[in-house]
C-alpha cells in the first residue's frame, strides 16, 4: 500500500494544537512536582514534657529531663543559664535530639528551692527560634519559694545598658562579702538592663551589680563594672531597684602611656617622624594644632619652629606644649579663620632618646577652616532644676565634643562643628563639671548621666535650633 502526503488545513492545525496543549497539561498534573517552599518557621520549641514534673517538691534526684516538640540546642549555657541557688559545681547540661538532660553535679541543701533559669539559650536547630524566659523549679522541701525582686542596671558614665551584667544578692551583711564569697543568688540582665529575681527566699539581702572577668561571681577586681545599693532590700518591699555601675579603674588607663608597638625601621634612618591633626592641610579653628611624634621626645628647641603668614612674615611664636607621654606638642596659638599659614622646622628641632630628630629644615603648609564651614547652635532649655547640677554634655560617637553647666534657659554657640550628635545629661554632685566614678569601700555612688534619644544634626552655614526638655526623662 503506498502512504500518501496528508494535506492539513490551517482550521485542523489550530485544532490539534488545542488538543496537544491540553494533553500537556493532564500529564503535567499527574507528574509529582517538587514543592516550593513555605513561610519560615517563626514558632519557639514547645516543651512536653519534664522528668522530674515541674515544681517538683521533695526533691531527691541529681538529674532532670526536658523534652520539647523539635531538635533543640542550647546556646552558651555557661553564660546565659543562671542557677539559683549559686551552687558550688555548676550542673552540667547536654541536649540531644530533643531532650535537654541536667545532671546535678552538686549536694543540694535541705528545704530549699531551685531554679534553672534558661532565659534565650533553648533554640530550635533549624531556625535558631529561642524559647524566651523559661525556668526549671523544684524544691528539696515541701514548698516553692515565690519571693521576687525586680529592678535595672544602668551604666553611670554613659545612662546606657546592656544585657552583660549579673545581679547578685547577699545574705551576708558584711561590706567585705562581695569580695571574698559567692552570692546566694545570682541573674543576668537583658538588653533594658532590667532584671528579675524568682522564686527567691523571703528574707533581707544585700544587692549588687557586677560585669564580672573572671566567672568567679565577686568583685575583687577594680576594673570590674560594678553597683551597689545604699541599703538592704528586703523581699517583702515590691519597688524595684536601680543600680548605677562604675569603674574605679579602666583597662585602658592602666596601659603605659605610648605603649602600641612601632612598625620595625631600618637603623640607619635617623628622621623622626611626625603627624599633623590636619584635614588634608586644613586646621580645626576650634581646637589647636597638634604634632603626634613616633616615639617619646628627649628634647626640643622652640627657638627652631617658626610661624609666619603665606608671604612667610613672621607671627609671633607660639608656644609648644608637651603632653604626659612625650610623644605629643601642641601650638598654642590664635587662629584666623580662613587664613593660610606656614610653619618653618628647623634641623635639629625635636630629638627622641634613641638619637632620632629633624634631619632637615622643612616647610609645613596649611589652612584654617572659614566660619561657614561652622554650624550655629542655638539650645532652648525647659524644665530647668539648677539644684541639680545638670550639665549638658554633647557627643560626637563615643567622643565628648561639649560639656555645658546648665544655669539659664537658652545657650548660643557661635561656632560648632557639623554632624551628628547625641546628647546627655550629666547631674554633677559635686560640682565640678566632670562625670566622677563611685567607690563600694567608701560608699560613694557615682555622678548619674541620663542618656537621651534625642539628636543634634548640625549644619554648616546655618542657625541649628533644638530644645532640650529636662523634665521629660523619656526623651
Amino acid at each position: 500500500m503506498s502512504l500518501k502526503r496528508m494535506h492539513i488545513s490551517p482550521s485542523m492545525a489550530c485544532r490539534l494544537t488545542g488538543v496537544i496543549a491540553i494533553l500537556m497539561l493532564v500529564i503535567s498534573c499527574g507528574q509529582p512536582m517538587p514543592p516550593t517552599g513555605g513561610p519560615r518557621d517563626s514558632l519557639p520549641p514547645i516543651l512536653q514534657r519534664t522528668v522530674p514534673v515541674d515544681s517538683t517538691r521533695n526533691f531527691t534526684g541529681d538529674r532532670i529531663t526536658l523534652t520539647f516538640d523539635e531538635y533543640i540546642q542550647v546556646e552558651n549555657p555557661f553564660e546565659k543559664v543562671s542557677f539559683s541557688p549559686v551552687p558550688k559545681v555548676k550542673p552540667l547540661i547536654e541536649a540531644r535530639l530533643k531532650n535537654i538532660n541536667i545532671r546535678i553535679k552538686d549536694t543540694l541543701e535541705p528545704n530549699t528551692t531551685y531554679s534553672i533559669d534558661f532565659g534565650d539559650a533553648i533554640r530550635d536547630i533549624n531556625e535558631n527560634n529561642p524559647v524566651k524566659g523559661y525556668a526549671y523549679v523544684f524544691s528539696t522541701g515541701s514548698v516553692i519559694d515565690t519571693a521576687t525582686l525586680s529592678g535595672r542596671v544602668i551604666y553611670a558614665e554613659t545612662g546606657k545598658t546592656d544585657s552583660l551584667m549579673q545581679v547578685i544578692l547577699h545574705r551576708d551583711m558584711d561590706d567585705s562579702a562581695v569580695a571574698k564569697s559567692k552570692p546566694r543568688y545570682m541573674t543576668r540582665t537583658d538588653a533594658k538592663g532590667e532584671f528579675n529575681f524568682r522564686f527567691l527566699s523571703p528574707g533581707t539581702y544585700r544587692i549588687f551589680a557586677i560585669k564580672d572577668a573572671d566567672g568567679g561571681l565577686k568583685y575583687d577586681q577594680p576594673s570590674e563594672f560594678f553597683g551597689f545599693a545604699d541599703s538592704t532590700v528586703n523581699t517583702q518591699d515590691a519597688r524595684p531597684v536601680s543600680l548605677y555601675a562604675f569603674q574605679l579603674e579602666s583597662d585602658d588607663a592602666r596601659k603605659p602611656a605610648g605603649s602600641s608597638q612601632q612598625a620595625a625601621r631600618n637603623k640607619d634612618d635617623k628622621r623622626l617622624k611626625f603627624s599633623l591633626n590636619l584635614e588634608g592641610e586644613r586646621l580645626d579653628i576650634l581646637g589647636e594644632l597638634v604634632m603626634t611624634f613616633e616615639s617619646k621626645l628627649a628634647a626640643w628647641d622652640s627657638a627652631k619652629f617658626q610661624l609666619t603668614d603665606e608671604k612667610f612674615n613672621l607671627l609671633p611664636k607660639p608656644s609648644l606644649l608637651p603632653d604626659s607621654t612625650g610623644r605629643k606638642l601642641t601650638v598654642t596659638h590664635t587662629w584666623t579663620p580662613g587664613t593660610k599659614y606656614r610653619i618653618i622646622l628647623q634641623k635639629d628641632f625635636t630629638r627622641d632618646s634613641a638619637g632620632n630628630f629633624i634631619t632637615r629644615t622643612d616647610t609645613l603648609k596649611l589652612e584654617t577652616k572659614k566660619e561657614s564651614d561652622y554650624g550655629a547652635l542655638n539650645i532652648r532649655v525647659k524644665g530647668l532644676d539648677t539644684t541639680l547640677r545638670p550639665v549638658l554634655l554633647i557627643y560626637k560617637e563615643e567622643t565628648l565634643e561639649k560639656a555645658q553647666p546648665l544655669r539659664l534657659s537658652r545657650y548660643t554657640f557661635k561656632l560648632f562643628r557639623p554632624g551628628d550628635y547625641s546628647i546627655r545629661i550629666l547631674y554633677d554632685t559635686n560640682g565640678n563639671g566632670r562625670w566622677d566614678t563611685g567607690d563600694y569601700w567608701k560608699k560613694r555612688q557615682p555622678e548619674r548621666v541620663n542618656s537621651r534619644k534625642q539628636k543634634l544634626s548640625i549644619r554648616p552655614n546655618w542657625d541649628n535650633e533644638f530644645e532640650i526638655d529636662l523634665g521629660d526623662t523619656g526623651n
